[in-house]
């Protein structure tokens, strides 16, 4: 497990949350546990690999309140644990994005597998946004003009064409293009459409 991976769990019977720390802890799990929903809601997480094992039967704050709450801010996956689940609330929770929904007593080894899927996800979702962040950085570190040729050169139009449009020089794109590469780590224009792609520009051309 990386180092700064954490499973979070929020629940309010204190027994329940020892035997989970003490369970996740025994097979390697980082863990930080809460009482109460507005406990975990106050505390100040490190922005790192996470997943949330929450109660859904609590004094103040439930599990849905507090699954809508962070809904907004974050994408930490949520596993909903309850001693007396009920359909609405289980669709309720499903439908606000929980990877799964598990009665009291806890089966150790399908909650074991369910972190495991949890943190998977996160990683994943987390490794998305680093490169789509990452290629947005790169998308604006093109100069205006640049940006305007980019959806035209993806969109397949020559570099005459390109030229037409903008109402500029072949040779002037070639440039922009060889800047536009380089700026994009594109290694092909293969590669640099694909980029584009995920920018979605789409091919709007620019008079």
């Amino acid at each position: 497990m990386p180092p700064h991976e954490m499973v979070y769990i929020v629940d309010d019977d204190v027994r329940v949350v020892d035997a989970l720390s003490s369970l996740l802890r025994a097979n390697g799990k980082q863990v930080q546990m809460f009482t109460s929903g507005q406990d975990f809601l106050d505390f100040e997480r490190q922005d790192s690999c996470a997943c949330l094992i929450l109660d859904l039967r609590m004094p103040g704050l439930n599990g849905l309140q507090v699954q809508e709450s962070i809904a907004a801010q974050t994408t930490i996956p949520v596993i909903f644990i309850t001693g007396r689940g009920d359909v609405p609330s289980t669709v309720t929770a499903m439908k606000g994005g929980a990877m799964d929904f598990l009665t009291k007593p806890i089966d150790e080894t399908a909650l074991l597998a369910c972190i495991e899927k949890a943190l998977e996800q996160d990683r994943k979702l987390r490794l998305a946004s680093f490169e789509q962040e990452s290629l947005l950085a790169r998308y604006r570190s093109l100069t205006p003009r640049e940006q305007q040729v980019l959806p035209l050169l993806v969109s397949g139009l020559l570099n005459k064409q390109a030229a037409w449009e903008l109402g500029i020089t072949e040779y002037t794109v070639q440039i922009h293009r060889g800047h536009i590469m380089r700026k994009m780590e594109a290694d092909s224009f293969a590669t640099l459409v694909k980029l584009a792609s995920k920018l979605n520009l789409g091919s709007s051309k620019t008079s």
